[in-house]
């Protein structure tokens, strides 16, 4: 079994953090996630179609929802949200992502325990009641292989559909929590992922031998790896190791401390939403995609 315990422990520390109720976060989400992400954001402008989908996995139904430009196939990308899961927010995202000419899964991550919205708030670190919860499907999401099925049903779920090129790499990105995951889902699908984004991704390096880092070798894709800079004074030496990693195994790949952006400034309604940085992150995203899925 693997021993995710300490990136559980950072993960839920960042959500005690979030002391909005699930309300006004949802509300605050809409505000500045949607229209600060769809309004005049998407260099081709494309019209989208949002759809709710239940996609049956090996554990159960995960509700999701898929994005995508309204007519034609296009590059498929995989969204691993933070550990506030799916909600406005998210679906904003794979809404500018869709029109920028890509075919989006976003699905909830603790469908095992919950269909979103989970959680919900206000949550209390200290309160074992309000985290209890939480602990439980975080407990599930990291259980060995886990994510790996995970991302194999959606992957196969994205690939069935009309809208979704097949014949061309996919993307992966994941915030928070999602760091680790996007690089699980590199590693078990090499020949599928063509690029990643991990976004003050937590854990990526830790003592375990089945450290995300430690996977590089098994992976094939570009990488942009985005450091939040207090995870940077937390954990200086990651940045490095991965590096080291990407370098041993001539990959392709920007390991970035972004300047004055806090762990979770990539996600509107967080605390902490650096507008600018967020911007510059999705950019060099954008980028990394162009290049590697078009």
């Amino acid at each position: 079994m693997r021993d995710d315990s300490p990136f559980m422990e950072e993960c839920l520390s960042c959500t005690a953090k979030l002391t909005l109720t699930r309300r006004l976060f949802n509300t605050v989400s809409v505000a500045t996630g949607f229209l600060g992400l769809t309004r005049g954001a998407s260099a081709q402008g494309l019209p989208v179609t949002e759809t709710n989908v239940d996609i049956e996995t090996a554990d159960g139904t995960c509700d999701s929802v898929f994005i995508h430009p309204t007519t034609g196939s296009h590059p498929a990308v995989l969204i691993w949200t933070d550990i506030m899961g799916l909600r406005p927010t998210f679906r904003a995202m794979g809404k500018r992502l869709a029109a920028e000419g890509y075919s989006v899964l976003v699905p909830n991550p603790f469908y095992r325990t919950s269909r979103a919205p989970f959680p919900q708030g206000p949550l209390d670190f200290a309160d074992p009641n309000s985290m209890g919860p939480v602990r439980t499907a975080m407990g599930e999401l990291m259980l060995p292989g886990a994510t790996e099925r995970d991302a194999g049903t959606f992957i196969e779920f994205l690939d069935g559909q009309s809208q979704v090129d097949s014949a061309k790499q996919m993307g992966t990105q994941g915030y928070c929590m999602g760091g680790p995951l996007v690089m699980r889902t590199a590693a078990a699908y090499p020949n599928r992922v063509g690029a990643v984004g991990s976004f003050h991704g937590g854990g990526l390096v830790t003592e375990s031998p089945t450290s995300p880092h430690r996977l590089v070798p098994k992976m094939k894709a570009e990488f942009h790896i985005a450091v939040a800079a207090n995870d940077d004074e937390r954990e200086p030496d990651a940045k490095n190791e991965l590096r080291k990693a990407f370098d041993a195994a001539n990959m392709q790949a920007v390991v970035k401390v972004y300047e004055g952006a806090n762990h979770g400034w990539c996600v509107p309604g967080s605390p902490v939403y650096n507008k600018p940085q967020a911007e510059a992150a999705w950019t060099a995203l954008m980028k990394m995609y162009k290049g590697t899925l078009a």
